[in-house]
């Protein structure tokens, strides 16, 4: 079992662009291309797409359409790849999207009609594919929770996610939306499906964020709640975890591949606990352990030593090391610099973004870093 603190810390790591768009797969063997009721077929999705599904009942949805890709027929069925594209109105800057298929049967007179609508060979479900989605408004949330998700969880979470929003930009000065979506699925198992990785590598989590680095607008994020790990946390904890999302939403335009994982990471932890009171003892246990054994870090953390599956206390590590770098980077330099440094990071190397914003090279930071883990965690 994972401790309570890895629980508020492990996130995912980088963007899940799958969620948001799946991949399309081959045709099947035996059919024959369409002819000319291909035209028919996608008047018929046409058609049948005009609204969107009643699962979503209740979602603010704009821009609801399916482009077909391609047709093809098989007696009397017809399927139809075609790419779903949606934005959730007054949320989304960009679309959202799904690789759908959509199949259809021969009625009389020749007429298709929409039997099925599923994510297509090779692409991930989406939520209402699980079934009914619920909607909770807050000030700045909007909460999706999925099939069996109780309303009482999704009011909570809409007021935690509200709660998360100033605090982030109160970190974040630099524009974003200040706005987030939070999608609630049902059960680990519905979460681990729409993510489309094992159940177990979410089990510790208490929830993850999905969308692409590097875009301005930054489009259609989403903080994915795992329900199992964010209802094994305590009210702070439950507030820690959804501040420290909800700034990967607000940094996400700022971060590119080049952005060090220590610094995206370390800040999400840095917004999430400031005004918080934790002390560097009460909130990186793992790390401060290491050093009282004599096991100074000799390196900040690379990108690897966030990475799933591998030990549990060294993720700790890593995570608890960024954090106190980037505090450490707030207090001797200052929030402004911090802040800096994380635009800079993402569009130029490490050591120039450094030396312009803090006057030093990795080498005299991570001195510094070691310097203050002995004094704070001694």
């Amino acid at each position: 079992m994972l401790s309570a603190h890895l629980l508020l810390r492990r996130t995912l790591l980088r963007a899940l662009p799958a969620l948001l768009c799946g991949l399309l797969a081959g045709c099947g063997s035996g059919a024959r291309p369409a002819g000319a009721a291909g035209q028919e077929v996608r008047r018929a999705v046409a058609e049948w797409s005009a609204a969107p599904p009643e699962a979503l009942a209740g979602v603010p949805l704009e821009g609801w359409s399916y482009e077909v890709t391609s047709v093809r027929e098989d007696g009397v069925r017809a399927f139809a790849r075609a790419e779903l594209r949606y934005r959730l109105a007054g949320f989304d800057a960009a679309p959202a999207g799904s690789a759908r298929e959509v199949e259809l049967a021969a009625g009389p007179g020749g007429r298709w009609r929409v039997t099925a609508d599923r994510p297509a060979p090779g692409a991930l479900p989406q939520l209402w594919d699980q079934g009914p989605v619920t909607v909770r408004r807050g000030a700045h949330a909007l909460v999706l929770g999925g099939a069996g998700q109780s309303p009482e969880t999704l009011e909570a979470v809409a007021a935690e996610a509200d709660r998360a929003v100033p605090a982030v930009s109160a970190a974040w000065p630099e524009p974003w939306a200040g706005r987030v979506v939070v999608v609630v699925p049902g059960s680990l198992e519905r979460m681990a499906q729409l993510l489309g990785r094992p159940a177990d590598e979410y089990r510790g989590l208490g929830a993850v964020t999905v969308g692409r680095v590097g875009t301005a607008p930054a489009a259609a994020d989403r903080v994915v709640v795992n329900p199992e790990g964010y209802g094994q946390l305590t009210a702070e904890g439950r507030r820690i975890i959804l501040t420290h999302e909800t700034t990967h939403v607000a940094t996400r335009a700022a971060t590119t591949e080049t952005t060090p994982l220590w610094l995206s990471e370390g800040f999400a932890d840095w917004a999430a606990y400031r005004g918080t009171g934790s002390s560097p003892a009460q909130a990186a246990p793992a790390l401060g352990r290491a050093v009282r054994a004599g096991e100074l870090p000799g390196a900040l953390p690379v990108n690897g030593a966030f990475a799933f599956g591998g030990d549990a206390d060294a993720l700790a590590r890593a995570y608890e090391g960024a954090w106190l770098a980037c505090r450490l980077v707030a207090q001797e330099w200052g929030d402004a610099a911090l802040v800096a440094l994380y635009g800079k990071a993402g569009r130029e190397p490490l050591p120039t973004a450094l030396q312009e914003t803090l006057g030093t090279d990795p080498a005299g930071l991570t001195r510094a870093w070691q310097d203050y883990l002995r004094r704070e965690l001694r």
